[in-house]
């Protein structure tokens, strides 16, 4: 494969925008626990635990990405059944506490679905979370995926770039006949399984079975076998010293994966993708998947034989495989830098990219050097620091335990003029909408407006390393995005992670 010398750079200048800051994760840690002060006022809640799950705990989130919570009834020894009945009767009572709070937003009861949910979104920085009773499975298939993305970091950038790819082009949505953000991550797994080197083991090799069956009997001795049994087959497979060792570029996995799934309308009316397997599975010859009744089926390796891409219709299907082709021919072919991020990305991301390249080559030509700008802060890989702090080489075989709620912490206070999410300053904050990403010398000029009208000098320009010049013009050092800061300015270390998912007492 010819390598296309303009993309892989564009995908990093992508990544540094996506991914999530500190201040992101803080975000979703306070609306946790304003979610624990909602819970202390209904009854039948009390005692109840609220678990995240989903995207924040596989860390695949994006920067405005939803946030998957789990209210967990029973925190003792045994693994109980809740009824989907008992299930709709206690989101209810939640929802009525949550409404009468006056925190939360756009309140949604999915009353029906296989897994009733409560859809919500956050006062505070409108954070979209969708709120379930229970929710074992998902927090299993949650801790599945951090392990996987371990055994390789591409996994986590491809399917970060790839979730934001399926969301500008409208097939990430499930309620309208698309992808959900699962499924995808299958996708990409099934891609690294298939490539060839094979980057990724089938997950058989993982997990020898469907692991959601083994949840049953004691609740921590049924998590940590599970765990350790996948910790063990994910170190044996890394040091497979007669493993052959797949160097693909970032770039050309993309490039691939778009191929590879470009004729997926044609598969999927004889083949089945099994990430368990790592092979595309004939259906008629696959008792556990008939009768067929899908447009596409993926299926679930922690829940066989569920099809996680479900909700994907024959309209859609046809429509989501003419945006895989159009979308390889292009970034195989395609050298244009702004072209290839208006295929990869929404419109609020594309436009903040072009015009940093706008400023960047302003201040080359006026400075006679480059200056390195900051995408909102996100010049300190500090999350990818975390991963790799979280679990260090040998200790695969003794992972992470299961994230517990966060420590209560003082209610953070946002002023709309410094809140990420508006669209400019001053404004009322989005309700639904991704916010428009700033570049530093954007948000600088903005704030010397601001302080001409107001009848203030105009700040100079601070000095490379200083705490403005990373992303947080105009703020004392101890704030970001005009919110007091307390954590650690560099790098999380594996003793402060524990303390910040200490449970609450």
């Amino acid at each position: 494969m010819n390598r296309n010398p303009v993309l892989d750079p564009t995908l990093q200048e992508i990544l540094q925008v996506v991914k999530p800051t500190r201040a992101d994760w803080d975000t979703r840690i306070t609306v946790l626990d304003q979610l624990r002060d909602v819970l202390q006022t209904v009854e039948s809640l009390r005692g109840a635990t609220v678990q995240p799950f989903g995207s924040f705990v596989s860390n695949l989130f994006t920067r405005w990405g939803d946030l998957d919570i789990s209210v967990d009834l029973f925190s003792g020894a045994s693994i109980l059944f809740t009824g989907k009945k008992q299930k709709q009767t206690l989101l209810a009572q939640l929802l009525r506490a949550m409404r009468a709070s006056g925190l939360w937003y756009r309140l949604q009861f999915v009353i029906h679905a296989r897994v009733p949910i409560l859809k919500v979104v956050s006062g505070h920085q409108r954070i979209s979370c969708d709120i379930s009773i229970d929710n074992l499975e998902g927090l299993l298939k949650s801790r599945f995926l951090f392990w996987i993305s371990e055994i390789d970091g591409r996994f986590r950038d491809l399917v970060l770039l790839v979730k934001e790819w399926a969301k500008a082009h409208d097939i990430n949505n499930s309620k309208n006949g698309t992808f959900n953000s699962y499924s995808l991550s299958l996708l990409v797994i099934f891609h690294l399984q298939t490539c060839v080197p094979a980057i990724l083991p089938p997950l058989g090799e993982i997990y020898p079975r469907s692991a959601v069956d083994d949840l049953k009997g004691e609740r921590k001795t049924a998590e940590e076998s599970i765990a350790q049994l996948s910790a063990a087959n994910i170190a044996r497979f890394k040091s497979g010293s007669s493993r052959s060792v797949n160097r693909s570029s970032l770039s050309e996995l993309l490039v691939s994966f778009f191929a590879k799934f470009s004729d997926i309308n044609l598969k999927a009316t004889e083949l089945g993708v099994c990430p368990f397997t790592g092979r595309w599975e004939n259906i008629s010859n696959n008792t556990r998947w008939l009768p067929k009744t899908y447009s596409l089926f993926v299926e679930d390796p922690f829940e066989q034989p569920e099809n996680a891409a479900r909700s994907v219709s024959r309209k859609n299907l046809d429509r989501i495989a003419q945006v895989f082709e159009m979308t390889s021919h292009r970034l195989a072919t395609d050298s244009n830098r702004n072209s290839i991020i208006g295929v990869l990305t929404a419109p609020h991301i594309s436009e903040s990219l072009v015009g940093t390249a706008n400023v960047q080559n302003h201040h080359h030509h006026a400075n006679g050097a480059r200056h390195p700008h900051n995408l909102q802060g996100q010049a300190r890989p500090w999350n990818n620091q975390l991963q790799q702090n979280w679990s260090q080489s040998n200790n695969i075989q003794n992972p992470p335990s299961w994230p517990g709620p966060a420590r209560p912490r003082p209610q953070q206070k946002w002023s709309s003029q410094n809140n990420p999410r508006n669209m400019r300053q001053g404004q009322a904050p989005f309700r639904g909408q991704r916010p428009v990403v700033m570049t530093e010398a954007q948000t600088q000029q903005q704030q010397q407006k601001s302080q001409y009208k107001n009848g203030k000098q105009p700040m100079t320009n601070a000095p490379s390393g200083s705490s403005q010049s990373q992303g947080h013009i105009g703020k004392p050092p101890g704030q970001v995005n005009g919110v007091r800061f307390t954590r650690p300015a560099g790098p999380i270390s594996q003793s402060q992670r524990g303390q910040m998912w200490r449970p609450r007492r």
